[in-house]
Protein backbone atom coordinates (compact mmCIF):
# COMPACT_ATOMS: atom_id res chain seq x y z
CA UNK A 1 0.00 0.00 0.00
CA UNK A 2 3.02 2.30 -0.22
CA UNK A 3 2.06 5.67 -1.61
CA UNK A 4 -1.68 5.29 -1.14
CA UNK A 5 -2.93 8.80 -0.35
CA UNK A 6 -5.04 9.04 2.80
CA UNK A 7 -6.71 12.15 4.19
CA UNK A 8 -7.60 11.73 7.88
CA UNK A 9 -10.26 14.18 9.01
CA UNK A 10 -9.69 14.99 12.68
CA UNK A 11 -6.54 15.48 14.76
CA UNK A 12 -7.95 14.20 18.02
CA UNK A 13 -6.72 11.01 19.60
CA UNK A 14 -8.56 8.69 17.17
CA UNK A 15 -7.42 10.60 14.10
CA UNK A 16 -3.87 10.80 15.46
CA UNK A 17 -3.79 7.07 16.17
CA UNK A 18 -5.09 6.29 12.67
CA UNK A 19 -2.54 8.65 11.11
CA UNK A 20 0.28 6.95 13.01
CA UNK A 21 -0.82 3.42 12.17
CA UNK A 22 -1.27 4.21 8.49
CA UNK A 23 1.98 6.17 8.24
CA UNK A 24 3.89 3.25 9.76
CA UNK A 25 2.28 1.00 7.14
CA UNK A 26 3.58 3.18 4.30
CA UNK A 27 0.49 5.23 3.46
CA UNK A 28 0.90 8.85 2.38
CA UNK A 29 -1.11 10.56 5.13
CA UNK A 30 -2.45 14.11 5.51
CA UNK A 31 -4.29 14.98 8.73
CA UNK A 32 -6.84 17.80 8.50
CA UNK A 33 -8.45 19.50 11.49
CA UNK A 34 -10.74 22.50 11.70
CA UNK A 35 -8.86 23.63 14.83
CA UNK A 36 -5.67 22.56 16.55
CA UNK A 37 -4.50 19.01 17.30
CA UNK A 38 -6.17 17.51 20.39
CA UNK A 39 -8.09 20.76 20.80
CA UNK A 40 -11.62 19.36 20.75
CA UNK A 41 -13.10 16.34 22.49
CA UNK A 42 -9.72 14.80 23.29
CA UNK A 43 -8.60 17.65 25.52
CA UNK A 44 -11.91 17.56 27.40
CA UNK A 45 -11.75 13.93 28.51
CA UNK A 46 -10.28 12.10 31.49
CA UNK A 47 -7.87 9.83 29.62
CA UNK A 48 -9.48 6.52 30.56
CA UNK A 49 -8.27 3.22 29.11
CA UNK A 50 -10.98 0.94 30.47
CA UNK A 51 -12.13 -2.63 30.18
CA UNK A 52 -14.13 -2.47 33.42
CA UNK A 53 -17.13 -0.61 32.00
CA UNK A 54 -17.80 -2.77 28.93
CA UNK A 55 -20.08 -5.79 28.73
CA UNK A 56 -18.88 -8.86 26.80
CA UNK A 57 -19.06 -8.25 23.07
CA UNK A 58 -17.28 -6.50 20.25
CA UNK A 59 -16.55 -3.25 22.11
CA UNK A 60 -15.01 -5.12 25.03
CA UNK A 61 -12.85 -7.09 22.59
CA UNK A 62 -11.71 -3.80 21.03
CA UNK A 63 -10.95 -2.43 24.51
CA UNK A 64 -8.92 -5.53 25.36
CA UNK A 65 -6.98 -5.19 22.11
CA UNK A 66 -6.35 -1.51 22.78
CA UNK A 67 -5.18 -2.10 26.34
CA UNK A 68 -2.70 -4.65 25.06
CA UNK A 69 -1.47 -2.19 22.43
CA UNK A 70 -1.10 0.93 24.60
CA UNK A 71 2.10 -0.13 26.48
CA UNK A 72 3.71 -1.18 23.19
CA UNK A 73 2.74 2.04 21.44
CA UNK A 74 4.07 4.16 24.31
CA UNK A 75 7.33 2.18 24.29
CA UNK A 76 7.73 2.68 20.54
CA UNK A 77 7.11 6.42 20.87
CA UNK A 78 9.56 6.58 23.79
CA UNK A 79 12.25 5.16 21.54
CA UNK A 80 11.57 7.97 19.04
CA UNK A 81 10.84 10.84 21.41
CA UNK A 82 11.14 10.19 25.16
CA UNK A 83 9.65 13.57 26.09
CA UNK A 84 6.53 12.98 23.99
CA UNK A 85 6.03 9.57 25.55
CA UNK A 86 6.47 11.00 29.04
CA UNK A 87 3.86 13.69 28.29
CA UNK A 88 1.35 10.93 27.55
CA UNK A 89 1.56 9.98 31.27
CA UNK A 90 0.62 6.34 30.70
CA UNK A 91 -0.31 4.86 34.06
CA UNK A 92 -1.42 1.24 34.47
CA UNK A 93 -3.02 2.10 37.82
CA UNK A 94 -5.97 -0.28 37.66
CA UNK A 95 -9.56 0.46 38.52
CA UNK A 96 -11.95 -0.32 41.33
CA UNK A 97 -15.71 -0.46 40.79
CA UNK A 98 -17.82 -0.28 43.94
CA UNK A 99 -21.48 -0.78 44.84
CA UNK A 100 -23.00 0.87 47.89
CA UNK A 101 -26.39 -0.89 47.78
CA UNK A 102 -27.43 -4.54 47.80
CA UNK A 103 -29.06 -4.21 44.40
CA UNK A 104 -25.94 -2.57 43.01
CA UNK A 105 -23.76 -5.30 44.49
CA UNK A 106 -25.83 -8.03 42.83
CA UNK A 107 -25.62 -6.30 39.45
CA UNK A 108 -21.88 -5.60 39.80
CA UNK A 109 -21.09 -9.20 40.75
CA UNK A 110 -23.01 -10.57 37.77
CA UNK A 111 -21.40 -8.04 35.42
CA UNK A 112 -17.89 -8.90 36.64
CA UNK A 113 -18.53 -12.63 36.31
CA UNK A 114 -19.61 -12.17 32.70
CA UNK A 115 -16.52 -10.08 31.98
CA UNK A 116 -14.24 -12.66 33.60
CA UNK A 117 -15.74 -15.30 31.32
CA UNK A 118 -14.75 -13.03 28.40
CA UNK A 119 -11.14 -12.87 29.56
CA UNK A 120 -11.12 -9.72 31.69
CA UNK A 121 -9.00 -9.96 34.84
CA UNK A 122 -11.27 -9.27 37.82
CA UNK A 123 -10.89 -9.71 41.57
CA UNK A 124 -13.66 -9.34 44.12
CA UNK A 125 -12.43 -7.38 47.13
CA UNK A 126 -13.22 -7.75 50.79
CA UNK A 127 -13.95 -4.68 52.88
CA UNK A 128 -10.45 -4.90 54.34
CA UNK A 129 -8.86 -5.13 50.90
CA UNK A 130 -10.85 -2.12 49.66
CA UNK A 131 -9.74 -0.07 52.66
CA UNK A 132 -6.10 -1.03 52.07
CA UNK A 133 -6.22 -0.10 48.38
CA UNK A 134 -8.24 3.11 48.85
CA UNK A 135 -8.03 4.35 52.47
CA UNK A 136 -10.11 7.48 51.76
CA UNK A 137 -12.99 5.55 50.18
CA UNK A 138 -16.27 5.35 52.06
CA UNK A 139 -16.72 2.31 54.29
CA UNK A 140 -20.31 1.95 53.04
CA UNK A 141 -19.22 -0.43 50.29
CA UNK A 142 -21.33 -3.54 49.81
CA UNK A 143 -19.25 -4.98 46.96
CA UNK A 144 -16.11 -4.01 45.07
CA UNK A 145 -14.23 -5.43 42.11
CA UNK A 146 -10.62 -4.68 41.20
CA UNK A 147 -9.75 -4.38 37.49
CA UNK A 148 -5.95 -4.36 37.21
CA UNK A 149 -6.05 -3.91 33.43
CA UNK A 150 -7.64 -0.44 33.61
CA UNK A 151 -5.18 2.36 32.88
CA UNK A 152 -5.01 6.09 32.22
CA UNK A 153 -3.22 8.61 30.01
CA UNK A 154 -3.12 12.38 29.85
CA UNK A 155 -5.42 12.65 26.83
CA UNK A 156 -3.98 15.66 25.03
CA UNK A 157 -0.44 14.49 25.73
CA UNK A 158 -1.23 11.03 24.38
CA UNK A 159 -2.86 12.41 21.23
CA UNK A 160 0.06 14.73 20.53
CA UNK A 161 2.50 11.87 21.09
CA UNK A 162 0.62 9.73 18.56
CA UNK A 163 0.42 12.60 16.07
CA UNK A 164 4.06 13.49 16.54
CA UNK A 165 5.02 9.91 15.78
CA UNK A 166 2.84 9.99 12.65
CA UNK A 167 4.55 13.18 11.50
CA UNK A 168 7.95 11.63 12.18
CA UNK A 169 6.97 8.81 9.82
CA UNK A 170 5.97 11.10 6.99
CA UNK A 171 2.44 12.27 7.76
CA UNK A 172 1.57 15.93 7.25
CA UNK A 173 -0.78 18.18 9.20
CA UNK A 174 -3.16 20.89 8.05
CA UNK A 175 -4.58 22.56 11.16
CA UNK A 176 -7.19 25.35 11.18
CA UNK A 177 -8.59 23.90 7.97
CA UNK A 178 -12.31 23.32 7.53
CA UNK A 179 -13.56 20.57 5.24
CA UNK A 180 -16.36 22.03 3.12
CA UNK A 181 -17.17 19.19 0.74
CA UNK A 182 -16.12 16.14 -1.20
CA UNK A 183 -14.71 15.59 -4.66
CA UNK A 184 -16.46 12.64 -6.27
CA UNK A 185 -15.58 10.99 -9.57
CA UNK A 186 -17.02 7.77 -10.95
CA UNK A 187 -19.14 7.38 -7.83
CA UNK A 188 -16.07 7.34 -5.57
CA UNK A 189 -14.66 10.01 -3.27
CA UNK A 190 -11.35 11.21 -4.68
CA UNK A 191 -10.60 14.09 -2.36
CA UNK A 192 -11.97 16.72 -0.02
CA UNK A 193 -12.52 20.40 -0.55
CA UNK A 194 -11.03 22.88 1.88
CA UNK A 195 -11.00 26.68 1.50
CA UNK A 196 -8.97 27.49 -1.60
CA UNK A 197 -7.80 23.96 -2.30
CA UNK A 198 -8.63 20.34 -3.03
CA UNK A 199 -6.81 17.59 -1.14
CA UNK A 200 -6.71 14.58 -3.42
CA UNK A 201 -7.02 11.18 -1.80
CA UNK A 202 -7.36 7.50 -2.52
CA UNK A 203 -8.91 7.05 0.93
CA UNK A 204 -10.68 9.54 3.20
CA UNK A 205 -11.06 8.66 6.91
CA UNK A 206 -13.75 10.51 8.86
CA UNK A 207 -12.33 10.61 12.40
CA UNK A 208 -13.99 13.88 13.39
CA UNK A 209 -15.43 12.64 16.70
CA UNK A 210 -18.72 14.33 17.64
CA UNK A 211 -18.44 16.45 14.49
CA UNK A 212 -18.33 13.30 12.33
CA UNK A 213 -22.04 13.61 11.59
CA UNK A 214 -21.62 17.16 10.29
CA UNK A 215 -18.53 16.20 8.28
CA UNK A 216 -20.28 13.17 6.79
CA UNK A 217 -23.16 15.36 5.60
CA UNK A 218 -20.70 17.66 3.86
CA UNK A 219 -19.15 14.64 2.17
CA UNK A 220 -22.56 13.45 0.96
CA UNK A 221 -22.81 10.28 3.08
CA UNK A 222 -24.41 11.25 6.41
CA UNK A 223 -24.05 9.08 9.50
CA UNK A 224 -26.03 9.46 12.73
CA UNK A 225 -23.25 10.54 15.07
CA UNK A 226 -24.17 13.40 17.36
CA UNK A 227 -22.68 15.04 20.46
CA UNK A 228 -23.34 13.91 24.02
CA UNK A 229 -21.94 16.31 26.59
CA UNK A 230 -20.00 15.44 29.73
CA UNK A 231 -18.48 17.54 32.53
CA UNK A 232 -15.56 17.06 34.88
CA UNK A 233 -14.48 18.83 38.08
CA UNK A 234 -10.77 19.25 38.88
CA UNK A 235 -9.54 19.71 42.45
CA UNK A 236 -6.39 21.31 43.73
CA UNK A 237 -3.52 18.79 44.11
CA UNK A 238 -3.92 16.15 46.80
CA UNK A 239 -1.36 13.44 45.94
CA UNK A 240 -1.98 9.94 47.17
CA UNK A 241 -5.56 10.41 48.31
CA UNK A 242 -7.10 8.59 45.32
CA UNK A 243 -4.91 5.75 44.09
CA UNK A 244 -6.94 4.05 41.35
CA UNK A 245 -9.74 4.96 39.02
CA UNK A 246 -12.73 4.47 41.31
CA UNK A 247 -16.32 4.61 40.21
CA UNK A 248 -19.76 3.59 41.33
CA UNK A 249 -21.34 0.66 39.52
CA UNK A 250 -24.07 3.08 38.37
CA UNK A 251 -21.56 4.46 35.83
CA UNK A 252 -22.06 1.51 33.50
CA UNK A 253 -25.79 2.17 33.40
CA UNK A 254 -25.27 5.87 32.72
CA UNK A 255 -22.99 5.08 29.77
CA UNK A 256 -25.58 2.78 28.23
CA UNK A 257 -28.61 4.97 28.90
CA UNK A 258 -30.64 5.92 25.83
CA UNK A 259 -32.33 8.94 27.38
CA UNK A 260 -31.11 12.36 26.34
CA UNK A 261 -31.78 13.60 29.87
CA UNK A 262 -29.03 14.18 32.39
CA UNK A 263 -27.27 11.05 33.67
CA UNK A 264 -24.71 11.33 36.47
CA UNK A 265 -22.54 8.85 38.34
CA UNK A 266 -19.53 8.99 40.61
CA UNK A 267 -16.17 8.63 38.86
CA UNK A 268 -13.06 9.69 40.79
CA UNK A 269 -9.37 9.43 39.90
CA UNK A 270 -6.14 11.31 40.34
CA UNK A 271 -3.66 12.57 37.78
CA UNK A 272 0.10 12.27 37.93
CA UNK A 273 0.23 15.88 39.13
CA UNK A 274 -1.99 15.05 42.10
CA UNK A 275 -5.18 16.79 41.03
CA UNK A 276 -8.35 14.73 41.31
CA UNK A 277 -10.73 14.43 38.36
CA UNK A 278 -14.38 14.08 39.38
CA UNK A 279 -17.07 12.99 36.96
CA UNK A 280 -19.24 12.16 35.34
CA UNK A 281 -22.27 13.48 33.51
CA UNK A 282 -23.92 12.67 30.20
CA UNK A 283 -26.61 14.72 28.50
CA UNK A 284 -27.68 15.59 24.97
CA UNK A 285 -27.71 19.34 24.40
CA UNK A 286 -26.30 19.61 20.90
CA UNK A 287 -23.12 21.68 20.87
CA UNK A 288 -24.21 23.94 23.74
CA UNK A 289 -21.02 24.61 25.75
CA UNK A 290 -22.77 26.08 28.80
CA UNK A 291 -21.46 24.78 32.13
CA UNK A 292 -24.51 24.28 34.35
CA UNK A 293 -24.06 24.61 38.13
CA UNK A 294 -26.80 22.04 38.79
CA UNK A 295 -24.94 19.44 36.73
CA UNK A 296 -21.65 20.15 38.51
CA UNK A 297 -23.42 19.96 41.88
CA UNK A 298 -24.95 16.58 41.00
CA UNK A 299 -21.52 15.25 40.04
CA UNK A 300 -19.94 16.53 43.25
CA UNK A 301 -22.73 15.13 45.43
CA UNK A 302 -22.28 11.61 44.10
CA UNK A 303 -18.49 11.80 44.34
CA UNK A 304 -18.71 12.81 48.00
CA UNK A 305 -20.67 9.64 48.74
CA UNK A 306 -17.64 7.66 47.59
CA UNK A 307 -14.92 9.93 48.98
CA UNK A 308 -16.20 12.00 51.93
CA UNK A 309 -12.67 13.40 52.36
CA UNK A 310 -13.22 15.50 49.22
CA UNK A 311 -15.73 17.70 51.05
CA UNK A 312 -13.09 20.22 52.16
CA UNK A 313 -11.03 20.19 48.97
CA UNK A 314 -11.09 23.21 46.66
CA UNK A 315 -12.31 22.76 43.10
CA UNK A 316 -9.76 24.41 40.85
CA UNK A 317 -11.77 24.35 37.64
CA UNK A 318 -14.49 22.57 35.71
CA UNK A 319 -14.67 21.71 32.04
CA UNK A 320 -17.01 19.99 29.63
CA UNK A 321 -16.73 18.35 26.27
CA UNK A 322 -18.69 16.51 23.60
CA UNK A 323 -18.53 12.78 23.00
CA UNK A 324 -19.46 11.16 19.65
CA UNK A 325 -22.71 9.34 20.41
CA UNK A 326 -24.48 6.63 18.40
CA UNK A 327 -27.85 5.25 19.49
CA UNK A 328 -26.62 1.66 19.81
CA UNK A 329 -23.54 2.76 21.83
CA UNK A 330 -21.03 1.15 19.48
CA UNK A 331 -18.19 2.69 17.47
CA UNK A 332 -18.39 3.18 13.72
CA UNK A 333 -15.33 1.70 12.05
CA UNK A 334 -15.08 0.70 8.42
CA UNK A 335 -15.92 1.62 4.82
CA UNK A 336 -19.03 3.54 3.83
CA UNK A 337 -21.02 1.33 1.45
CA UNK A 338 -22.64 4.36 -0.21
CA UNK A 339 -19.45 6.18 -1.17
CA UNK A 340 -16.42 4.02 -2.00
CA UNK A 341 -13.07 5.19 -0.60
CA UNK A 342 -14.79 6.89 2.36
CA UNK A 343 -14.08 5.26 5.73
CA UNK A 344 -15.26 6.15 9.22
CA UNK A 345 -13.53 5.85 12.62
CA UNK A 346 -15.81 7.53 15.14
CA UNK A 347 -18.76 6.98 17.48
CA UNK A 348 -16.70 5.86 20.50
CA UNK A 349 -18.52 8.26 22.82
CA UNK A 350 -16.49 8.55 26.08
CA UNK A 351 -14.24 5.59 25.26
CA UNK A 352 -12.39 7.07 22.29
CA UNK A 353 -9.11 7.69 24.08
CA UNK A 354 -8.88 4.12 25.29
CA UNK A 355 -10.11 2.57 22.04
CA UNK A 356 -8.06 4.78 19.70
CA UNK A 357 -5.02 2.56 19.14
CA UNK A 358 -7.12 -0.57 18.66
CA UNK A 359 -9.40 1.27 16.25
CA UNK A 360 -6.37 2.43 14.26
CA UNK A 361 -5.00 -1.11 13.98
CA UNK A 362 -8.39 -2.51 12.90
CA UNK A 363 -8.73 0.27 10.30
CA UNK A 364 -5.30 -0.45 8.88
CA UNK A 365 -6.01 -4.18 8.76
CA UNK A 366 -9.30 -3.59 6.95
CA UNK A 367 -7.66 -1.25 4.44
CA UNK A 368 -4.85 -3.69 3.69
CA UNK A 369 -7.09 -6.74 3.55
CA UNK A 370 -5.41 -8.75 6.29
CA UNK A 371 -7.08 -10.63 9.12
CA UNK A 372 -8.63 -8.24 11.65
CA UNK A 373 -7.33 -8.47 15.23
CA UNK A 374 -10.76 -8.42 16.88
CA UNK A 375 -14.38 -8.89 15.79
CA UNK A 376 -15.54 -5.75 14.01
CA UNK A 377 -18.81 -6.78 12.36
CA UNK A 378 -20.84 -4.83 14.93
CA UNK A 379 -19.00 -1.60 14.01
CA UNK A 380 -20.10 -1.51 10.36
CA UNK A 381 -21.46 1.67 8.84
CA UNK A 382 -24.52 0.02 7.28
CA UNK A 383 -26.32 -0.72 10.54
CA UNK A 384 -29.63 1.01 11.39
CA UNK A 385 -28.29 3.16 14.24
CA UNK A 386 -25.68 4.72 11.95
CA UNK A 387 -27.73 5.27 8.82
CA UNK A 388 -30.88 6.38 10.66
Amino acid sequence: MNGTRVVVLGAGVVGAACARELSLAGFDVVVVDRGRPAGGTTSHGEGNLLVSDKAPGAELALAQLSNRLWPRVIAEIAAEDPRAAAAAEFDAKGGIVVATTSAGATALTAFAEAQAAAGVVTKSLTAREVAALEPALTRSVVAAVHYPEDAQVQPAGAALALLGSALAHGARLRADTEVVGAVVAGGRITGVRVPGAVLEADVVVNAAGPWAGIVSERLGAPIAVRPRRGEVLVTTPMPGVVRHKVYDADYVGAVGADSGALQTSAVVESTRGGTVLIGSSRRQVGFDETLRPDVLSAIAEKALRLFPALADVAVMRAYGGFRPYVDDHLPVVGPDPRLPNLWHATGHEGAGIGLSVGTALVLREMLTGVSVSCPAEEFTVDRPAVLA
